[in-house]
Parts: structure tokens; C-alpha cells; sequence
């Protein structure tokens, strides 16, 4: 998943591939120390094991989403990105409405937004899909 904090990915990804993907998401360990690291060995052992999985993070950049498609490419699976094209004022928006810890302060969500790069197949996606 890939997509600024409020822009829908939790939704779509409940709606879409809760039945059929394990979902991670860093956001399951708020309070644990190298949630990176946590997050790309339990991705790394999901696909080993040979379960889809779906990565449910803002992943704003190819520099943050090589490590999962290096694990997809090393499971040898295919990796596909979906991107929740949502704009900037509308993930605000939704952001402010959560509720005390989901929300994050609006400086995050503009700090995400300042370091996003849609992502391409050039970064070794199979395929990437625009939800709008």
C-alpha cells in the first residue's frame, strides 16, 4: 500500500485483501523499538511460508518500499503496489477526524506528503494500481 496517513488504505485494504493476505503494518506495535526491522522480518518469514501479505504503511518513498520488494523478489512472488491517489486536503480532512492515537499530527502527514513519490514499475513492481 502506498498513500499518505488518512488517504484510505486500512479501508481499502479491508475491504480488498483482509480475507485473503495477512496484513502488517507498523502500526500493530506502536510502542516497539525497530519497527522497521520487525516489520521486514515478519514480512520476509509471511512469504517464506508462502502467504500473500499486504503491507498497510504510507510507503512514500522507492527508498522505503526497496526493502519489500527486494523480500517479495527474494520469496520469488510478485509485488504489486496500490496506490491511494487521495488528495493532500482530503487525508487531512479524514486524519482529523480520528480519533486520539490514530491521528497523527498534521506536521506528519505534510512531512510524508513533502518526501512522496508515486511509485512506478521502474522501482520492480509487477504491476502498480491508482485507486482514486
Amino acid at each position: 500500500m502506498v498513500g499518505l496517513q488518512g488517504a484510505g488504505k486500512s479501508t481499502w485494504v479491508a475491504r480488498h485483501l483482509t480475507g485473503t493476505h495477512v496484513v502488517v503494518s507498523k502500526d500493530h506495535w506502536p510502542r516497539a523499538r525497530r519497527r522497521e526491522v520487525r516489520q521486514q522480518r515478519l514480512v520476509a518469514e509471511l512469504l517464506a511460508a508462502g502467504r500473500s501479505v499486504v503491507v498497510d504503511n504510507t510507503n512514500p518513498s522507492p527508498a522505503e518500499r526497496a526493502p519489500l520488494v527486494a523480500a517479495a523478489r527474494a520469496a520469488g512472488v510478485p509485488v504489486r503496489a496500490v496506490w491511494l491517489d487521495t488528495p493532500p486536503e482530503l487525508s487531512l480532512a479524514r486524519n482529523e477526524a480520528r480519533a486520539e492515537p490514530e491521528r497523527v499530527p498534521p506536521v506528519g502527514v505534510l512531512a510524508t506528503r513533502a518526501r512522496f513519490v508515486p511509485p512506478s514499475a521502474e522501482e520492480g513492481f509487477d504491476r502498480v494500481d491508482v485507486v482514486r
